[in-house]
């Protein structure tokens, strides 16, 4: 059996992988302080870098006796910069730029765009932000070749940063040729999940499944929420989706800034309706990318994320190109501890079946949780081959710690976006009385676990022959 602590958050952490942190040695650091899963952006480096990032993900698992998940984060129809003349490029507020037609420009304040069809979906009075919204334009004229902005709020921008258009309606499709590229190497290399940029439509999640399905791919598919369409049809979103990501960077600059938390709770809320996982992404300790400690108000933002129920909280810059990414990884998981001691044990409410357990496992995990707090029961142990049953009881929210044990190295990388589930591999449990002594011994071992300790345990679904949950009650001998 390999190493799992107790005594990490509950609610996940997302690391993304960059220069700041691209070594096995310090993803191993970002392992110990508290990440379950490394995201790699498919926006930035090459298909060589990206094989090099997984690699070393992989070995740093192996090095901390851990299974930390990886996902694939595709760029999906984000609109992007070309390269400037000068770079970085100040836009003087009140002064004039161009968004003109092909690949390259000679003028400072001409530029050319990732989406050729930009300058004909254009029309006068559009506005248009940059660099995630920090600077704003307002199209004033329109041309075959050229479409002619007036700065209303002035910044610096960068080649190879973001294009929103808020409002517009942009005829690009989901998934761009790159996309499709990278979403293969990503099924044929194992990958655990992969989101999709800017979903409009749950069609659009069902396109990349059935891509993924292709592959003999069993990766889940995270919907990235943010574009004002997505809310639109946010209920349909989430049903397609196996999680969603409230991808609150693009979100806040396609609507109004001041409607962004509204929509973060919305979103939050229809997930654990439907019992998907929900990732927080986005700025949540941004001040940390040179700072060794977060303001109160990135603090808060935390702790609210995780008081509003979501299950992970995603790391950006912070950890990928920022000065302290291990303290920012180690701050996130010590506001999120404290945060979840003042949770409380909640029913959620369930009716008929999900598309992917039966309603008796649903039964099965609410009454476990049940039992587990009125014996006050030292672990609740989740015994599952696909990780189905573990992830329900996710949703329980106990404050009992809970370990995910199962001989599929797949599924316990999948369970790394479980709230409150620690992956651990456990050989050869079919048999009860085996799977009791293991974690009994495990417990232990690892000063989990004492004489006397009550245990609960839960078996999924196959588990055990003709069953389909089984819970019992175990004493540490």
């Amino acid at each position: 059996m390999l190493r799992v602590s107790l005594s990490d958050a509950s609610t996940k952490i997302v690391a993304t992988i960059g220069p700041a942190c691209d070594t096995v040695e310090r993803l191993s650091e970002l392992i110990t302080s508290g990440a379950d899963i490394f995201r790699i952006n498919s926006a930035h480096g090459d298909r060589e870098q990206h094989e090099a990032a997984l690699a070393n993900i992989r070995a740093a698992s192996e090095a901390t006796d851990s299974h930390v998940g990886v996902l694939l984060d595709l760029s999906g129809p984000k609109l992007r910069l070309g390269q400037l003349v000068t770079d970085p490029f100040y836009c003087e507020y009140g002064s004039h730029v161009s968004f003109i037609r092909g690949d390259e420009t000679t003028v400072a304040n001409q530029f050319t765009s990732s989406y050729k069809r930009l300058v004909d979906e254009l029309a006068i009075g559009d506005r248009v932000m940059l660099a995630d919204g920090t600077v704003s334009l307002v199209v004033e004229q329109v041309s075959a070749d050229a479409a002619v902005c007036r700065v209303t709020s002035a910044g610096e921008i960068r080649s190879r940063q973001g294009i929103n258009l808020p409002g517009v309606k942009l005829s690009v499709s989901a998934m761009r040729p790159d996309d499709v590229d990278n979403a293969i190497w990503g099924a044929k290399n194992g990958i655990d999940f992969i989101s999709l940029s800017f979903v409009r439509t749950a069609e659009d999640i069902h396109s990349l499944k059935n891509l993924l399905i292709s592959y003999e791919s069993q990766a889940l598919v995270v919907a990235k929420i943010e574009k004002p369409e997505a809310l639109e049809q946010l209920e349909q979103i989430v049903d397609a989706a196996d999680a969603v990501m409230v991808a609150r960077g693009d979100l806040g600059v396609e609507i109004d800034v001041a409607e962004t938390p509204v929509a973060q709770k919305r979103i939050i809320r229809v997930c654990r309706e439907k019992m998907k996982p929900v990732i927080v992404a986005t700025q949540m300790l941004d001040s940390m990318h040179h700072s060794r400690r977060p303001t109160r108000a990135e603090a808060s933002d935390v702790a609210n994320a995780i008081l509003d129920g979501a299950d992970a909280c995603m790391l950006s810059g912070e950890t990928a190109i920022g000065d302290y990414p291990i303290d920012a990884v180690a701050t996130m998981n010590r506001i999120m501890v404290h945060t979840e001691q003042q949770l409380l044990v909640e029913d959620i409410h369930r009716s008929g079946t999900t598309n992917r357990v039966h309603p008796i496992t649903s039964a099965v995990t609410d009454a476990a949780t049940a039992i587990a707090e009125e014996i006050t029961a030292k672990l609740i142990v989740i015994a599952t081959h696909s990780g189905g049953t573990a992830w329900v009881k996710s949703k329980s929210r106990s404050r009992i710690p809970t370990v995910g044990a199962s001989d599929n190295l797949a599924a316990l990388r999948r369970m790394s976006l479980m709230w409150g589930i620690k992956p651990l591999y456990v050989p050869r449990f079919e048999d009860p009385e085996r799977l009791f002594a293991q974690i009994s011994r495990w417990g232990q071992e690892h000063g989990f676990l004492a004489s006397g300790d009550r245990v609960v345990f839960v078996t999924g679904s196959g588990v055990m022959q003709k069953a389909h949950n089984v819970l019992v009650v175990h004493t540490v001998d």
